[in-house]
């Protein structure tokens, strides 16, 4: 059996679905984000799985080696955008959480953070398809793992701010579960046609947005 080139070879030890580099110059800035427009594009009409390098290539009138001088693999373009979509997530959290003061006001936070990312995902189709990727493609699960322990976190900050006689490794229990089951009701209801997917969130908001101070007491 034949080797396979050398090149391809040396591209497929790389995919690791990190970028390359980040550009410097406004020349290369802007051919950064083209990549990632026409990526979005791409995603969007056939998705990620479907996403090919000769494709982008291709729409966005650039050569291989001018793609591969920033990202080594699609996974890589993946990364980007959905570390991307993520900071939009964080910004969403931070602000909502910003707001607690006690106990009744956590919860009312957490239904708006269900209610914001259910939101979110329905516009962004494209963040659907990358919010499914991170959960099934093994080099983008980092991505996904990462986000949450922020969110995590985030949410212990405040509990421990709310209940600070308790012992955190409960609270950090408590937060990484919250976060990880409205995580999991949003997927559900994005999942779902656009009526059945507000009542799953509002049955999600009934159901498991429990009474944490009542927990804790």
């Amino acid at each position: 059996m034949s080797e396979q080139p050398v090149a391809t070879r040396r591209r497929q030890q790389e995919s690791t679905g990190q970028l390359r580099r980040i550009p410097s110059q406004q020349r290369g800035r802007d051919r950064f984000e083209k990549i990632l427009v026409v990526a979005s594009q791409l995603i969007e009409s056939h998705g990620s799985d479907g996403l090919k390098m000769s494709e982008i290539v291709e729409k966005a009138g650039l050569s291989f080696g001018a793609l591969y001088q920033y990202f080594p693999d699609k996974t890589s373009i993946i990364r980007t955008l959905a570390e991307r979509f993520n900071e939009e997530g964080r910004r969403c959290v931070e602000e909502e959480l910003a707001k607690v003061t006690d106990a009744a006001a956590l919860q009312g936070a957490l239904a708006n953070i269900a209610d914001e990312y259910y939101a979110f995902f329905r516009r962004e189709p494209v963040m659907r398809d990358i919010w499914h990727a991170t959960h099934t493609d093994k080099l983008l699960q980092q991505v996904d793992a990462e986000d949450m322990e922020f969110h995590a976190q985030a949410f212990l900050t405040v509990l421990v701010r709310l209940w600070p006689d308790r012992d955190r490794k409960e609270l950090l229990a408590i937060a990484r579960l919250t976060m990880q089951l409205l995580a999991a009701g949003v997927r559900y209801a994005v999942s779902l046609d656009a009526e059945e997917g507000a009542q799953a969130i509002a049955l999600f908001k009934k159901m498991q947005i429990a009474d944490i101070g009542r927990l804790l007491r």
